[in-house]
């Protein structure tokens, strides 16, 4: 028998369910593996499309879910309940609360009801022990007056998902023994102040993610990004890190089984 001599590396957030993946999943999905991505987190952003995004993770082997109402969906969307959230965790592939958060950016007049909906969603990580999964944008101070808030009241974990926000965020969120999740956006040229931040942090808290079909690394920036492309991030990130890219896949990897328990067992038990 021979051994698959690619790294493994994991996908920590994509959205599989958006229309952009509707006419080859399939392909998607077998052209992630076929670049040494073993598993992937589909994300539903409005949990009117949970059943979708539990279908995508049932059908396929690795693909694990979690769900949330994404901030800029917060004043459109019923408020989530904790008790709504923690059924849905029962699911065997359900492994983190959200995506969830603060976007001030195109949403600023939902401030109020966006921290609401965050709240709700770090009880709820509180409740199940799942990993809470964070959209920050343009909100860093009132994001890291939350996050800091529920942590005292009752600590939980959390990743930062597509960080790329200031350093003073960064630090809160590794402070409080949260993980930083690098996208994309990290390969671009004029992202440098964001690597430094990468840079500066200890790379045993370090995500790989897509955020697909968004934020496609070079060289395909301004296509549709899918979880095959992860491999370009991950290029990035080893040589913020002085490691080869098998190094940085591996503690990449074993970073998302610490924060994600739920996909490890899974996976071992695969």
């Amino acid at each position: 028998m021979t051994t698959d001599p690619r790294p493994e590396l994991v996908d920590s957030h994509c959205h599989l369910d958006f229309p952009d993946f509707a006419e080859e999943l399939p392909d998607v999905i077998a052209r992630a593996r076929a670049a040494g991505v073993r598993r992937m987190v589909t994300i539903c952003t409005r949990l009117r499309n949970e059943p979708a995004v539990r279908a995508i993770a049932e059908a396929h082997d690795g693909v694990f879910y979690a769900a949330g109402t994404h901030p800029t969906s917060a004043a459109e969307e019923p408020l989530a309940t904790v008790d709504q959230l923690v059924a849905l965790a029962r699911h065997p592939k359900f492994v983190g609360i959200g995506e969830t958060g603060l976007d001030y950016h195109y949403t600023a007049d939902s401030a109020a009801v966006q921290k609401t909906s965050l709240r709700l969603h770090i009880t709820a990580a509180q409740e199940t022990g799942l990993p809470l999964i964070i959209h920050a944008r343009a909100a860093d101070d009132d994001m890291a007056a939350i996050l800091t808030e529920g942590y005292r009241d009752r600590p939980y974990s959390c990743v930062m998902h597509c960080f790329s926000s200031g350093p003073a965020l960064a630090r809160t969120a590794l402070d409080l023994g949260f993980y930083l999740s690098m996208s994309g956006i990290a390969t671009f040229p004029k992202s440098q102040e964001l690597r430094d931040i990468f840079a500066a942090a200890p790379v045993d808290r370090i995500l790989l993610e897509t955020d697909s079909p968004y934020l496609a690394p070079i060289p395909h920036r301004g296509k549709r990004n899918e979880p095959a492309y992860i491999a370009f991030t991950a290029r990035t990130g080893a040589a913020l890190y002085n490691m080869t890219e098998a190094e940085f896949a591996a503690q990449t990897t074993a970073n998302f089984d610490r924060l994600f328990p739920r996909a490890a067992l899974r996976a071992r038990a695969a």
